[in-house]
């Protein structure tokens, strides 16, 4: 199955419903309603002996697990929860005092402390925020606090106090190391600063604002060549990004003036209408990239158009005025901008082409990655390899890319080529996530869900049911999540409960807590603590079936597979009943409002959001949608699959206009990041569960070949 790292998730991963919430939790975002969490805690121990006696069973592992347990279930700190956290909303400070002596000692003791250093953390001092990481060590709410700490004073430019609290930051997303990397760039410690570089020096697309800001930084940088200097410029000057321009060729000794940039750009057809009197300049070469970028970006064809001609023309004349590494990089902006059109013009091999006339050892990842998708989608296998070859080495041996390596050169004339195919595969087939259901196919071998435990859950043993509430991360994941508090909570706690396990190699505990948070019915942190793990595979837990008499008899009366069904509803909710998504939609198969609307006229029913989002109701009104959406889609569940997630319209704007195509390369090729993704892990999940259910079929097979557009 999916081995997803835990990686940044543990602070950013609010919720399966939260798929682009911001990372900082504000208290305005808990359910403050009346339950004490006297009562709460009360629940949670309740509960643990449900669990104890329906699971486990005898009385005796009962006794002992109330043994080990009492530490942290008589513990009462959960009990001043919910009103500290009403106090931080309407930001009483002198209450979050008090809290902190009532909670002092207690699994929540941090949180008060917490959200009174964060209700203004630029005034904070390293040495305060320091303190707190001391007084409670490898929690989540410290690092938190110092990762946070770390942003803001970054963010004004205080990059004394980062490099103070640099050291205890221990798992920084994307900000936070540019954060620190921003410290010690303007402190002098130029090595640490380049630690960084690879995440943000060539990186085209979005990126945090402080990592703008670093990649800016480290023009000064002692470390970044000249060389360094003139491939960021290149990507610069495709973008359009002046500032950089301005300062990367005046580093290079090839000043560019803000006259000459905003000349273009408000009419690049001018300057290329008198470049061929211009001189034969360094400065010319920066402009003319910059030109066919401006004008790129208006229409890659006028500038596909202007490039042919003007290396007609250059090639007549004596001294040309295009150099070849301005001419491969103008072929290489073009295809990029072709790329970014697949879903409006449609999919064409010219890309590859551009990408061809391109070819130098300057590519970043987007220009290769770009190239690759490119290049399978039309089977181009010669190109595919070009492509994976520009790509770092760490890159290079990620399944996708082994997998299409193996696709390349098993279309190979060459002997030797197609046997190390093979190989490959081989090595790919020993997981099964989806490049490794795809080379089990090729090589003949069957996943079988019997030999992961099937849909038998774990035996667990005494001690570690025990030390999972021994455990203060997991106790405070289990406790929150009996209590009022947004499920936000709850989650950090967990996904850090569950880091610090895998850190520690504890599978025994990650295993113990999935199986207690499954019998609870917390079936998202069960898959996730699963997922999450390296050596642990258990399907039972990873890939639950609830609700499954109403997944089974709705999928067959929409006529569709329920294994497809509930590939679905894993992807989508992860088995969150009450999931809503940032865009509004709800329950276990995520249904818009407008489509459920759509649903319920065609299924003779009044549409209530209230039922809509129901569990029972929008199992039927999901698996009806997918059968809906496979009679467009020509019966081919790839697309209906794409469909589901980015429209039907678009998914058939993604078929090829001529033939068939083999699913794995429309897939790839996507024009969505997050829709590619998505299809990929409904077809693993999908043929992961139709072995569960008995009814196992090859995920090839599952997914066919995609037709025409019609």
């Amino acid at each position: 199955m999916t081995k997803l790292r835990v990686a940044h998730s543990i602070k950013d991963e609010e919720s399966i419903s939260q798929k682009h919430a911001s990372k900082r939790i504000t208290v305005g975002t808990l359910r403050l309603s009346a339950l004490s969490v006297a009562t709460a805690v009360s629940a949670l121990g309740v509960s643990q002996v449900a669990c104890a006696e329906l699971t486990w069973g005898d009385e005796e592992s009962y006794q002992q697990e109330s043994n080990y347990q009492q530490d942290y279930q008589q513990d009462s700190s959960i009990d001043s929860f919910m009103a500290a956290a009403i106090a931080a909303d309407r930001g009483d400070v002198s209450a979050l005092y008090n809290y902190e002596q009532v909670m002092s000692g207690g699994l929540f003791a941090m949180y008060p402390t917490y959200w009174r250093m964060n209700l203004d953390l630029n005034s904070q001092s390293s040495a305060a925020v320091s303190q707190f990481v001391r007084q409670y060590p490898d929690t989540v709410m410290a690092e938190k606090l110092v990762a946070d700490f770390a942003e803001t004073k970054a963010g004004s430019n205080d990059y004394a106090s980062v490099r103070q609290v640099a050291n205890l930051i221990t798992n920084a997303d994307a900000s936070e190391r540019c954060a620190v990397a921003l410290g010690f760039n303007n402190g002098g410690d130029t090595m640490r600063a380049m630690a960084a570089k690879s995440d943000v020096w060539l990186t085209t697309k979005k990126q945090p604002a402080l990592c703008d800001q670093l990649a800016m930084e480290m023009n000064n940088n002692a470390l970044i060549s000249n060389q360094d200097r003139a491939a960021r410029l290149k990507r610069m000057l495709r973008k359009g990004k002046t500032g950089d321009i301005m300062a990367l060729s005046s580093r290079l000794g090839t000043p560019i003036a803000y006259s000459a940039l905003s000349e273009i750009q408000l009419n690049p057809s001018s300057f290329f209408s008198r470049f061929g009197r211009e001189p034969a300049s360094q400065t010319n070469q920066y402009l003319y990239m910059y030109a066919i970028g401006r004008m790129a970006d208006k229409s890659y064809r006028e500038a596909a158009l202007q490039l042919d001609f003007d290396i007609k023309q250059d090639n007549q004349r004596a001294v040309k005025l295009l150099n070849d590494e301005t001419r491969r990089y103008a072929y290489r902006t073009l295809g990029v901008q072709r790329m970014n059109h697949n879903t409006d013009d449609g999919f064409n091999a010219e890309a590859v082409d551009w990408f061809r006339n391109s070819l130098d050892n300057d590519f970043n990842f987007e220009e290769a990655e770009d190239y690759a998708m490119a290049a399978i989608r039309f089977g181009r296998w010669d190109d595919v390899v070009e492509a994976i070859s520009k790509m770092d080495g760490e890159t290079q041996k990620e399944a996708q890319w082994q997998y299409w390596l193996a696709r390349a050169y098993e279309q190979s004339s060459d002997s030797s080529k197609r046997n190390t195919s093979k190989k490959m595969y081989q090595n790919l087939a020993k997981s099964n996530d989806y490049y490794g259901l795809m080379a089990k196919d090729k090589i003949g071998q069957r996943f079988d869900a019997s030999r992961l435990g099937g849909s038998n859950l774990p035996n667990v043993s005494t001690a570690d049911r025990a030390r999972v509430m021994q455990d203060a991360n997991f106790a405070r994941a289990f406790a929150l999540y009996n209590s009022e508090a947004s499920r936000a909570y709850a989650n950090r706690e967990w996904n850090w409960a569950v880091k610090q396990a895998r850190d520690n190699r504890d599978d025994n505990l990650i295993v113990a807590a999935a199986r207690q948070a499954y019998d609870m019915g917390w079936l998202d942190r069960a898959i996730y603590a699963v997922d999450n793990t390296d050596r642990v595979d258990s399907l039972a837990l990873s890939h639950p079936m609830p609700h499954q008499s109403a997944v089974v008899r709705y999928s067959e009366s929409a006529g569709i597979d329920p294994a497809w069904a509930y590939g679905i509803m894993r992807q989508e909710s992860r088995f969150v009943t009450s999931a809503r998504s940032n865009v509004g939609a709800s329950g276990l198969m995520q249904v818009m409002p407008d489509t459920a609307k759509y649903i319920a006229r065609n299924l003779g029913e009044t549409y209530s959001a209230s039922r809509a989002n129901s569990g029972d109701t929008n199992i039927r009104y999901g698996t009806w949608y997918m059968g809906d959406i496979l009679g467009k889609l020509n019966y081919q569940p790839v697309l209906a699959t794409a469909g589901y997630n980015a429209g039907p319209n678009n998914a058939k704007r993604w078929q090829p206009v001529y033939g068939s195509l083999a699913a794995d390369q429309y897939v790839e090729s996507i024009a969505f990041p997050e829709t590619r993704n998505y299809v990929k892990h409904v077809m693993e999940n999908a043929t992961i569960y139709s072995s569960l259910l008995g009814r196992g079929q090859p995920i090839t097979q599952r997914m066919g070949t995609v037709p025409a557009g019609f």
